[in-house]
Parts: structure tokens; C-alpha cells; sequence
């Protein structure tokens, strides 16, 4: 086995490693509460910049990804708003086929006033995102040779029956980039919208 090949191991190895003690080692507060979530969504890359991928989204149907993510909640902060942490495994396919890893922490707002009829939240995260190679589409859309190692940000909407609530329809945006040269002297992005399911236990 080739040292480049072993050295890709080694970094997912840590990075799977980080997640798993984020997500279980934390320690809780009086007030926070045991919930995990498993969810699994597909979605597809778009080539606007976020703007544009949540008004207008231009698709390439040849790039696009299956998902696992497994998230804990930490911490209530209000009746209103949890903190959670997610860790996410992704594998790429159509034009690039690698697979990509991430950690965030994660605000998910409960209430909306139509929870009676369809229990609604709304989620957004920011961490770090590790790719086992460099994207092809990235490097494509911004000229630029792009990095492993990136910022990661997620929007998600979920909806669910209120005599249901366990199951959930997951709406996502999922975001990588370099934070305007923060990471590696990287200021392209790359953006993907989908849908899955949601079950919490």
C-alpha cells in the first residue's frame, strides 16, 4: 500500500475519531437531554453561489452524493432553540467519485406556529469538512485547485407529523469552501441541495 494511501487512512481514521468524541464525550448541563438522530439524504451539486442555489439553483445532474449523518443533541438554550452536534459521512458519485467527512455544531429552531398541523424545525451548522481528494467540480467551477480540508456549513428543514414526530422529511443545503482564503488560500465554494429522512431515537 502506497504512503499516500496510507496517509488518506490515517486522516479519516482521526477525523472519524474527532466526530465520534464530539458527539459522545461532551459533557451535559442539568438541562440538556439525550436525543440522538439518524439521517439519510441524497443530494445533488449546483453551481451558484449560495444565493442563487436557494432562489434559482442550477443543477449538474453528474455530480451528487448520498449521505449518513448521525447527530446528538448537547444543550437547550430556550424552549426554542437546541444545540446539537452532527457528524457526516458522504460518498460521492456521477463525475467524482471520493468520499467526504464532516463535523459541525448545529442551532436547530423548534417552534413555528403551524407545529400543530406539520411539526416544523429549522437547523443550520457550521464545522469542517474533509475530502479523501480533492473535487473535481470545485477545481472546475472556480479554476482554482481546491483542498481537502475546507469549512462546511448545512441548512436543513424538517417536517413531520405531530403523531409522528420520530420520522421526519428532511430538506438540505449542504456548503463547502474556503471562508474567502481561510483555509489553504481557497476562495471557491461549492453547494448541493437534497432531500431525506430523519429518525430520532
Amino acid at each position: 500500500m502506497s504512503n499516500l494511501k496510507l496517509t488518506i487512512r490515517f486522516r479519516k481514521m482521526i477525523l472519524l475519531a474527532l466526530a465520534a468524541a464530539l458527539m459522545i464525550n461532551i459533557p451535559k448541563t442539568a438541562e440538556a437531554r439525550e436525543d440522538w438522530g439518524v439521517t439519510v439524504f441524497g443530494a445533488v451539486q449546483a453551481t451558484g453561489d449560495m444565493g442563487r442555489t436557494f432562489v434559482s439553483p442550477d443543477f449538474d445532474k453528474d455530480y451528487w452524493f448520498a449521505a449518513l449523518a448521525i447527530s446528538r443533541k448537547i444543550y437547550s438554550l430556550t424552549k426554542n432553540i437546541d444545540l446539537e452536534v452532527e457528524g457526516q459521512a458522504l460518498q460521492h458519485m456521477g463525475e467524482q467519485h471520493h468520499e467526504e467527512f464532516n463535523a459541525l455544531l448545529v442551532a436547530r429552531w423548534l417552534t413555528f406556529p403551524w407545529n400543530r398541523y406539520i411539526d416544523t424545525t429549522f437547523a443550520a451548522g457550521n464545522g469542517l469538512s474533509y475530502g479523501t481528494q480533492t473535487a473535481k467540480l470545485e477545481e472546475r467551477l472556480y479554476g482554482e485547485k481546491t483542498a481537502q480540508l475546507l469549512n462546511c456549513i448545512m441548512f436543513e428543514w424538517t417536517f413531520a407529523l405531530p403523531e409522528n414526530p420520530r420520522w421526519s422529511l428532511v430538506w438540505r443545503v449542504h456548503h463547502r469552501s474556503g471562508v474567502f482564503g481561510l483555509f489553504d488560500g481557497v476562495y471557491g465554494a461549492a453547494n448541493a441541495m437534497g432531500i431525506g429522512l430523519k429518525y430520532l431515537f
